[in-house]
């Protein structure tokens, strides 16, 4: 993301995925799932949950780096809590209310004190003012909140999970793709990227958006927009054990206190 920008970053990425995931709903047949009315949700689910929701979000990693950008996303679960019950009169009850609560703090523990020193590393170091980063990432967790609250009609109706995921790439692709080739923007689509950076853009579009978020439709069909949501979120220590074995140094205890706190939570929704 520093080596391409935010934007940059995230107009390549869905390039790729909109190819993928064209090509499976091509392929499975599957756009025959998709009516008028759906079209619409999912493509606002799209504008707002992947086009600004992620672009803010990597602007918010750009300036910041990644642990803070997840402690303040994380905030995400207990916005589409809120919007769930307020919108589509789905409630969690007490307990499962309290598991929300529970993962989203153990989230925060866990990538707040997840990495001792990580201000010094240059994936931590402030890329600009904190502030706008903290205001980059809150904004990012609410479009993502919405996102998911406009999908969940169209994916209980029974819309096939990947040609939902393939609208609301292809709205977000279209937003990003256009502005980048207009006469007299420099750069363009592939500015600044090497082979090995194409690589690894790829390589994340496909595990994160292609799968990513068509397993994320798959959810809602039958699942509470707040659990997916929540779960959704434990991506945060899911990372753990893989920064240990990339950076090489084991997460301190604070983190993984915060690891089963979120368990905990998810224990209680599963439980409730």
């Amino acid at each position: 993301v520093r080596a391409l920008g935010g934007l940059a970053f995230n107009r390549l990425r869905m390039v790729f995925v909109f190819v993928l995931l064209g090509a499976a709903t091509l392929a499975l047949g599957s756009w025959r799932t998709l009516d008028g009315a759906d079209l619409l949700g999912l493509a606002a689910s799209g504008l707002f949950g992947v086009l600004i929701g992620d672009s803010l979000l990597f602007r918010g990693l750009q300036v910041m780096g990644p642990r803070r950008n997840a402690v303040v996303y994380a905030t995400a679960a207990p916005i589409a809590a809120l919007l769930s019950w307020v919108v589509l009169d789905e409630g969690l009850g007490p307990m499962g209310l309290l598991g929300l609560l529970l993962c989203t703090a153990g989230v925060m523990i866990a990538v707040s004190r997840g990495r001792p020193g990580a201000d010094a590393d240059e994936m931590e170091r402030l890329d600009g003012r904190l502030l706008w980063g903290i205001a980059f990432a809150f904004g990012a967790a609410f479009c993502q909140a919405v996102g998911t609250i406009l999908a969940k009609p169209a994916m209980a109706a029974g819309v096939d999970p990947v040609a939902a995921s393939f609208v609301r790439i292809a709205v977000a692709c279209a937003g990003l793709l256009v502005p980048g080739l207009l006469p007299g923007v420099k750069g363009g689509l592939f500015a600044g990227a090497t082979p090995r950076l194409l690589a690894h853009v790829a390589f994340n579009a496909m595990l994160g958006m292609g799968i990513g978020s068509t397993l994320v439709m798959v959810a809602l069909a039958d699942g509470n927009p707040a659990i997916v949501a929540t779960l959704s979120s434990m991506t945060p220590v899911m990372i753990l054990p893989i920064l240990w074995a990339h950076t090489g140094r084991r997460p301190p205890l604070g983190g993984w206190i915060g690891a089963a706190v979120a368990v905990a939570g998810i224990a209680l929704i599963f439980n409730r």
